[in-house]
């Protein structure tokens, strides 16, 4: 059985990676995009005269937000992909269930985010002097672990609104991940937010990961065990939107919708 189960997982991950590949605009995800948020964002601390260590509190969101984009929108793609080539009821012909679409979709996410990441850390130590590299690798694993199931829980939640919304819901794949990251305080501390809005910013992993993180860098905790919380929170959205992903596709086959997302 695990050897069936990773066969599947294999399968669209090796179908992630391999249309990756062969779009030359993908490229764009991975450098153009990402390379351009450090640098506006690290020159804008420049002109403001930021302290280091004002500069290396918003790094961390600019890195922060690239790298969970990138991984974010793999598993959006696992949906996605089907939807733009017109073959989504083709695909749940197969014996598959919807843990292997989004795994093995989120496993090349992972890896795209990693490189990601690594270019980030690299240009942001050249230009700006903040090696987000200098607090050791267990802490680092844990915070890109963080941002790596937060995308796995945003792109499932995508793949979800667009079962049951067909094309209209394509935009979400970009909002959603958005929205998410703007309430987990990538620029400044989720404290700022007005009452009603913390509450919500409390309740995204995201926002505990990043106060983790900058701990290391000399800023104070806003939470307590932050750490737990994430992991907690992260766990029991995955399961609740492996759910609901479920029950999206039941319903959109019921609908119709699915033969009508196909050819």
């Amino acid at each position: 059985m695990m050897r069936h189960e990773l066969i599947r997982i294999w399968a669209f991950a090796l179908r992630n990676l391999l249309m990756a590949s062969r779009n030359v605009f993908f490229v764009f995800e991975l450098t153009f995009w990402p390379t351009v948020g450090v640098l506006s964002i690290g020159l804008m601390t420049r002109f403001l005269r930021l302290s280091p260590a004002d500069t290396s509190f918003v790094l961390i969101g600019t890195v922060a937000l690239s790298t969970v984009q990138v991984c974010q929108l793999d598993v959006a793609y696992a949906v996605l992909y089907d939807v733009w080539s017109k073959s989504m009821k083709h695909q749940f012909l197969a014996p598959i269930a919807v843990r292997h679409l989004t795994l093995g979709s989120w496993l090349v996410g992972i890896g795209r985010g990693l490189v990601v990441f690594a270019l980030l850390a690299g240009l942001a130590w050249w230009a700006f002097d903040f090696n987000p590299l200098r607090i050791g690798g267990g802490a680092l694993g844990v915070f890109l672990l963080g941002c790596f199931l937060t995308a796995w829980i945003v792109g499932v939640l995508v793949c979800a609104l667009v079962m049951l919304f067909g094309t209209r819901a394509e935009a979400s794949a970009w909002a959603t991940v958005n929205l998410v990251l703007v309430l987990s305080g990538i620029y400044y501390p989720v404290s700022l937010l007005p009452g009603p809005v913390a509450a919500v910013a409390s309740a995204i992993p995201l926002t505990y990961f990043l106060d983790a993180f900058r701990s290391h860098f000399g800023f104070a905790s806003e939470f307590a065990s932050p750490l737990a919380r994430g992991f907690g929170l992260s766990a029991a959205y995955i399961l609740a939107a492996h759910w609901g992903l479920r029950a999206a596709l039941d319903r959109t086959r019921r609908s119709g919708l699915l033969l009508k997302m196909s050819e």
